[in-house]
């Protein structure tokens, strides 16, 4: 095949979404047909499946006994925000940020919140901060996996056992595709929308018994809107846990979710789920490995998320452009696809640098992921052209 002539296989799902991610191989609106549509979330059935919803995340993720599992408003945003508002403010709290979604946080936590006792550690896209720098005796806030920088933490050996503060891990990209130490958190957030393919909207709040004591214990300076409340009178409400949601959910979403639930239990649980995404990760870095014009936007391998998988052009001839000339460079590549119906939804985030962002999720098929590589092989090529030829 020369450069410009077109792969013979097409991915059979274009989609490579970073959120909503596609959904699971061979689901169909036919998945959805118990949904008690019509019914109120607080009638007998509506209970029913919320409850089923938390404990087969419970059973999926292996998220110990003794957490509560609750299901929020608003996607993993709600979810993150309801443990800042409610949490925060007890002691001084280090906040991580190494990509957009984690600086969102520092916002909240300094302009809207106004903790002057917040300190920030950060690192640019394709890095991680100096973890070792955490000071523990503080609330730490952090995301697991970078969404938009395709860098995470290797593990939670970096957290201590004793830590006096509470760590808040926004885990939504990582969550279902990586290990996560639950005796190191003590909050865990996620979206549906993520790994598992499910739709957007509603978010999970995991809480330590820990997060719990500090919930029943501490009383925040400002006032919290009803949505965000998890205590009356001092005390957790624990019917948020049961499925009593604090706001109506969509019957139709949550069985979605259960049904990819089911789906997670049915190819090996979490093992399986992790296998399918580093299955899909390979594919992606044994093409990186043998081509010359793409290298990963995050430097340390170790570091390398095998869901949200960040790309960049390597290109002498294309790094040398000024800023916005790459960007375009690579939105062509992105654009390209999918025009074509090839990929979706593949360029980099808005505020991330230049490049291509690829969901390798455990939904996507990792024959999949072989055929875009020829494929983004084919739009490089096109773009290159048109950039010799502009030249």
């Amino acid at each position: 095949m020369t450069m410009h002539d077109a792969p013979a296989h097409r991915p059979e799902n274009p989609n490579f979404s970073s959120g909503p991610c596609a959904k699971r191989p061979g689901w169909t609106l036919d998945a959805l047909r118990d949904a008690p549509l019509g019914r109120s979330h607080r009638a007998k059935v509506g209970k029913v499946k919320l409850k089923e919803a938390i404990d087969l995340t419970r059973d999926v993720l292996d998220v110990p006994a003794d957490y509560r599992i609750g299901i929020v408003p608003a996607s993993d945003t709600g979810a993150v925000e309801m443990a800042l508002w409610s949490l925060l403010g007890e002691r001084p709290v280090d906040m991580l940020a190494w990509e957009s979604f984690g600086e969102g946080w520092v916002t909240d936590v300094v302009k809207q919140l106004k903790l002057a006792d917040a300190r920030l550690l950060n690192a640019p896209y394709g890095e991680l901060p100096d973890l070792s720098q955490v000071d523990f005796s503080h609330d730490v806030v952090f995301t697991w996996n970078g969404t938009t920088s395709g860098v995470m933490v290797p593990d939670a050996d970096w957290i201590p056992a004793d830590r006096q503060g509470l760590t808040i891990c926004d885990a939504t990209s990582a969550a279902f595709a990586q290990a996560l130490d639950f005796s190191k958190l003590d909050v865990v957030t996620f979206s549906w929308q993520k790994v598992l393919g499910g739709e957007a909207a509603h978010g999970m709040l995991i809480l330590s018994p820990r997060a719990v004591a500090r919930l029943e214990s501490y009383k925040p300076a400002w006032p919290l809107p009803k949505i965000f409340r998890l205590t009356k009178g001092g005390r957790l409400i624990e019917g948020i846990f049961e499925g009593e949601t604090i706001n109506t959910p969509s019957m139709l979403c949550v069985e979605d979710y259960i049904d990819a639930l089911r789906w997670a239990q049915s190819v090996g649980g979490l093992a399986g789920l992790k296998e399918r995404s580093n299955r899909n990760f390979e594919a992606i870095a044994q093409w990186v490995h043998r081509t010359a014009w793409v290298d990963f936007l995050a430097k340390d391998p170790v570091t390398r998320s095998n869901t949200s998988v960040c790309l960049k052009v390597v290109d002498p001839d294309v790094t040398g452009l000024p800023a916005d000339a790459q960007a375009a460079f690579a939105k062509a590549i992105a654009s390209g696809l999918e025009k074509g119906g090839i990929a979706y939804d593949i360029g980099a985030y808005r505020d991330a640098p230049p490049g291509l962002r690829i969901w390798c999720g455990a939904t996507v098929e990792a024959s999949d992921v072989e055929a875009l590589t020829h494929w983004l092989d084919w739009a490089y090529g096109v773009a290159k052209a048109s950039l010799t030829k502009a030249a």
